[in-house]
């Protein structure tokens, strides 16, 4: 596993923006077309869990890179697939809704860079069932974590096989949710991500933080308390990628399509900086 960039990392989500726009990363993006504005909304619930996990993606295909973010119920209109398919880039990026913002930039750092030829370590996610291809990708994530035993792990952003595979490595969940109230376990809930930031010897976020505009907050954070942060993205895999080695100590990126909807075997890419921070 590696860090990257071969760019000096931005501090802030927008700076990045600004530095691509700007032509930092590759072409600018004035120049480039979005093929392609879709969105899926799914729902899943786990064998043996009393959670539904409700979803929504809005994606963006660029050439032969695919770009991806979650995004709350409601906040974007299914209009935008009609309105935004065929946009030049540099419009998404500076005039789209934030999770439409994400899906671009993360399209366009894919395309640039694809998540096969970064030298990050691939993990193939076993065929199976939904339930064995979750634990299998959650294992995959906590095995990022360098933890000792009785850690405190701020785990933004909760799914169940996650906060079981956290314990299975001898850390204590903090976990923290807008959409949730409890584990599978029972275990509560926080709303209150800056309490978590506190507190914890370690974070796991995932990539939505990116989508509703927290990620900055985290990656602060982190920085400030230098604590390890672990992202785990399906949501801006390749966009969390750019802050590797700046507050960003690991990341399992996911890139479009997604585990969940697949039964076979599938891939995603572990990246680790040298040492804690």
């Amino acid at each position: 596993m590696t860090s990257l960039p071969t760019t000096a990392p931005a501090p802030t989500v927008d700076a990045l923006i600004t530095s691509v726009l700007a032509g930092g990363h590759g072409p600018l993006p004035s120049e480039l077309v979005a093929t392609s504005v879709f969105w899926i909304h799914h729902g899943t619930r786990l064998a043996g869990g009393d959670t539904t996990y409700l979803n929504q993606y809005v994606l963006v295909r660029l050439g032969g890179a695919f770009g991806g973010c979650a995004f709350e119920a409601g906040e974007i209109d299914p209009s935008i697939c009609r309105d935004a398919s065929g946009a030049r880039l540099d419009v998404l990026l500076r005039e789209a809704p934030r999770p439409l913002r994400i899906a671009a930039l993360d399209a366009y750092l894919a395309g640039q860079l694809p998540h096969g030829d970064a030298g990050a370590e691939p993990v193939t996610l076993p065929a199976g069932t939904p339930e064995v291809r979750a634990r299998a990708r959650d294992a995959a994530v906590a095995g990022l974590l360098d933890i000792d035993a009785g850690a405190r792990v701020g785990l933004i952003g909760v799914v169940n096989p996650l906060v079981a595979a956290i314990r299975e490595r001898g850390g204590v969940p903090l976990p923290c949710d807008f959409n949730l109230e409890a584990t599978q376990w029972g275990d509560p809930v926080t709303t209150d991500m800056h309490a978590v930031l506190e507190h914890a010897d370690a974070v796991v976020a995932t990539g939505m933080t990116l989508g509703n505009g927290s990620f900055d907050t985290v990656l602060a954070r982190c920085r400030a308390r230098g604590v390890p942060l672990v992202v785990y993205a399906q949501s801006g895999s390749a966009v969390a990628r750019a802050f590797l080695g700046s507050g960003v100590t690991a990341l399992s990126a996911e890139p479009f399509p997604f585990s969940q909807f697949s039964a076979d075997p599938t891939t995603l890419y572990r990246y680790r900086t040298a040492g804690r921070p």
